[in-house]
């Protein structure tokens, strides 16, 4: 049987730097939207299963009687088994236990922190993520019919989505020898000591900024890198720069509408495997992928390392063009 899933963070796009930006606001009722045109894109071009992760806004059981109640629902729907805890492990769980059930393809909606909880879960079953969150670097805004349609080319087989899905770059991060954590796009060292709101924003407490790509068209902390270097997803290398000291002066925008002045150190890049060291003189916090997750201390050995055993990630235009030249569309 054809199958996909559908991960939707109900907790994305609403952290601290909705205050602080002019950033568009994607509430859960628009994500129970979104969720209903993956559903609908899916369903018309061979998917007979989808699996939805609960939520604490429900989202699963709203999309189905919305499409229940309008007669277009004609694939079977099951929110998943799990007790929800209302809490970034949700994400985690269910996007293990759809691994394990080795579905087709996994549509995700969130941000680049639900996206980095869910390439810590699958390395198999490929993925889109759909930008639903505040400074995305990772996820795109894709239209979710689309995205239905591009989940159902790799979950049919009917298109060698092995071909058109690209393995991800990762950042390893690991203190005193030993691997704490992950990050996909970018990992932000500050010298905040505290956790507070997760979400990192403050451009004086940063120390080094690390990412596994970057371009000067992102958005965020990957775009202080981006104002610099130009590091594509194919790119087996990424780079890490020393922030608020220096003699390089440049603009980035780090969140929507709010473009900085930045000093910066010359960028240094990192080939794969190779590993970027630091011993800070203070104590403080590693963000990544925009939120503070790793506390150290003074003293403490800090490693970075940018390897490609990341989730894989479909490229939707170049399935669905493929799935157009197979006769994917004819019906």
């Amino acid at each position: 049987m054809t199958t996909i899933g559908i991960i939707a963070n109900p907790a994305s796009g609403k952290d601290i730097r909705r205050l602080v930006s002019h950033a568009t606001v994607i509430d859960n009722n628009e994500k129970v939207n979104i969720i209903e045109r993956v559903i609908l894109g899916a369903q018309t071009f061979g998917v007979k299963k989808i699996y939805v992760m609960p939520d604490s806004f429900m989202m699963g059981f709203k999309v189905m009687e919305k499409l229940e109640l309008s007669g277009e629902l004609n694939v079977e729907i099951e929110i998943l088994d799990m007790k929800i805890k209302a809490s970034p492990k949700d994400t985690q769980v269910a996007a293990t236990m759809l691994e394990e059930m080795q579905v087709g393809c996994i549509v995700v909606l969130g941000g680049d922190g639900t996206h980095r909880l869910v390439a810590k879960a699958i390395n198999k079953v490929p993925l889109i993520g759909i930008s639903t969150g505040t400074n995305n670097a990772y996820p795109k805004m894709l239209e979710g019919t689309v995205a239905g349609m591009a989940a159902a080319a790799a979950a049919t087989n009917a298109i060698d989505y092995e071909t058109f899905c690209e393995r991800d770059k990762i950042i390893e991060v690991s203190k005193n020898g030993e691997l704490v954590d992950i990050a996909l796009m970018d990992v932000v060292i500050s010298d905040e000591i505290y956790i507070g709101a997760k979400a990192i924003w403050n451009l004086e407490t940063i120390k080094h900024v690390i990412v596994s790509n970057c371009h000067p068209a992102s958005i965020g902390f990957s775009a202080i890198l981006g104002a610099n270097i130009k590091i594509e997803e194919t790119d087996d290398f990424g780079a890490a720069l020393k922030i608020n000291s220096g003699t390089n002066h440049f603009l980035a925008p780090i969140a929507a509408g709010s473009i900085v002045r930045v000093t910066s150190e010359e960028v240094q890049r990192i080939n794969l495997g190779e590993s970027f060291t630091l011993e800070p003189d203070y104590k403080g916090m590693i963000a990544l992928d925009g939120e503070r997750e790793v506390s150290f201390v003074k003293g403490d050995l800090l490693s970075f390392k940018i390897l490609r055993n990341g989730p894989r990630h479909v490229v939707v235009n170049r399935i669905l063009e493929s799935a157009l030249e197979n006769g994917f569309f004819q019906r």
